[in-house]
């Protein structure tokens, strides 16, 4: 971790100061971009964790998501409170091995350079089967009884039926001071390994549809014992309305003091036109009060439920290009994780990104002629370079300003990250439709420009 000036650490990621839709990341600003094929990649160990940080990397990858999960999905994972002999934990000591892990997760990513946005409390570890085996469930620890802490041994509801009581124990809802302490406990030690660090952004829950005091509480002990440290973070809420226009996403939409950005996830339940408008949406609900708009979970993949691998990718870009400052696939079998077409994808984003930095990019689709809902997008850079995003086929026009000299046109395949020929094209208007199927990218810049950004 770097040196340190009022609370902020020189270095660390944080809004750019001169973009605030946007992050910078060690002096300079960055898109972030990523995927993997876990969410709680901090309980990976050994090569199989460096395997996939090293695989993201080598293909532009620079962004995760980790939730703080400790539910044994797949055998390997491990909780953070020690086990007694009896098979009871006591939550007043630790694991070592799961902290062990936690740590060694951050050392790697930031060696690498990877931001890590985390979720402190994933409201699945907490109901069904996951609560049966849990510390926190009474029967499962020596701290307290299901009397002294109002927690049941059964919650067989879906998480999002907000019926689990570990989700109100905060002072302006129940008060709870008996499970309180030891979530607070919990959050401490989090801390203590993270402020170490230059690369971390913090997400109360995974979409949660709790109560706003719960999110705003938690938010505010974090940011309180970050600054006591002399330090500054930056946090967000994921709300699980799947319409990202609904009023549980102002409660962070509204309140910047608070939520230093956004997390709109939840829009990837939505498909094509519909997907790109709420967006767009939220981009002008925030125009007084920038802030960058991160999609830490992109859904859809033909072995999921939320979409297919068509949609998945599609997200991506039209976030991407949209104003989002972070995107990322999820993993699967909702997602495509760090699949091929997924680095394939980032890839195809960095090689734009040489081209035209993302976070010069404005959309702009009015200026696309005999456009049908989701045929194609158009963003346009302050110094003229158009991008011209098309799903799957498509045939629209676009009319360039007059320039006394040709444009250069190239298209990038995205799921072969590669670009083709340059071409030439005069100002007026102009027919586009891509070479082939699939995904691609039209590029039209002023002149010969081609190649000399970001050099």
């Amino acid at each position: 971790m770097g040196a340190s000036i009022s609370g902020v650490v020189l270095g660390e990621v944080r809004p750019w100061r001169e973009n605030p839709w946007y992050w910078e990341y060690r002096g300079r600003p960055v898109f972030l971009a990523g995927a993997s094929d876990d969410d709680n990649l901090f309980q990976w160990t050994g090569s199989e964790l460096m395997e996939q940080l090293d695989t993201l990397v080598a293909c532009g990858g620079n962004y995760l998501r980790n939730t703080m999960s400790d539910r044994p999905d797949r055998g390997f994972e491990v909780y953070p409170f020690d086990r007694r002999p009896d098979g009871r934990y006591d939550l007043e000591r630790w694991n070592p091995e799961y902290w062990r892990r936690f740590e060694t997760f951050l050392e790697e990513t930031g060696r690498r350079g990877v931001v890590v946005q985390i979720e402190v409390w994933d409201r699945f570890d907490y109901s069904r089967d996951p609560w049966r085996s849990h510390p926190y469930n009474p029967k499962n620890n020596v701290n307290y009884s299901a009397e002294e802490s109002g927690l049941a041994t059964e919650y067989p509801d879906h998480p999002g039926a907000n019926r689990q009581p570990f989700f109100f124990t905060v002072p302006p809802l129940q008060n709870n001071r008996v499970v309180l302490r030891y979530q607070q406990r919990f959050v401490d030690r989090l801390l203590e390994a993270t402020l170490r660090h230059d690369h971390v952004l913090y997400c109360i829950d995974n979409e949660t549809s709790g109560a706003e005091e719960w999110s705003a509480w938690w938010a505010r002990y974090i940011k309180e014992k970050a600054r006591a440290v002399g330090r500054h973070v930056h946090v967000t809420e994921m709300w699980d309305d799947w319409d990202v226009r609904a009023p549980a996403h102002r409660r962070t939409f509204d309140h910047p003091e608070l939520y230093d950005f956004a997390d709109v996830s939840q829009n990837n339940h939505q498909k094509g036109q519909v997907h790109w408008d709420r967006f767009q949406w939220v981009r002008q609900y925030l125009q007084g009060r920038p802030r960058p708009i991160n999609t830490v979970k992109t859904y859809g993949a033909d072995t999921g439920r939320y979409g297919t691998t068509q949609d998945g990718l599609e997200r991506v870009w039209r976030h991407a290009l949209g104003g989002a400052a972070a995107v990322r696939f999820h993993r699967p079998d909702s997602g495509l994780g760090l699949s091929g077409p997924a680095r394939a994808t980032l890839r195809a984003l960095r090689l734009l990104e040489r081209e035209v930095p993302l976070w010069e990019l404005v959309p702009d689709n009015e200026r696309l002629e005999e456009r049908e809902p989701n045929e194609a997008n158009l963003v346009v850079s302050r110094r003229g370079d158009h991008v011209v995003f098309f799903p799957q086929d498509g045939h629209v026009r676009l009319r360039l300003p007059d320039r006394p000299e040709a444009w250069t046109l190239r298209w990038l395949e995205i799921l072969k990250a590669a670009w083709g020929e340059p071409g030439r094209v005069n100002s007026g208007l102009v027919d586009l439709k891509p070479p082939g199927a699939g995904l691609w990218l039209a590029l039209i810049q002023p002149g010969t420009a081609i190649g000399q950004r970001l050099r």
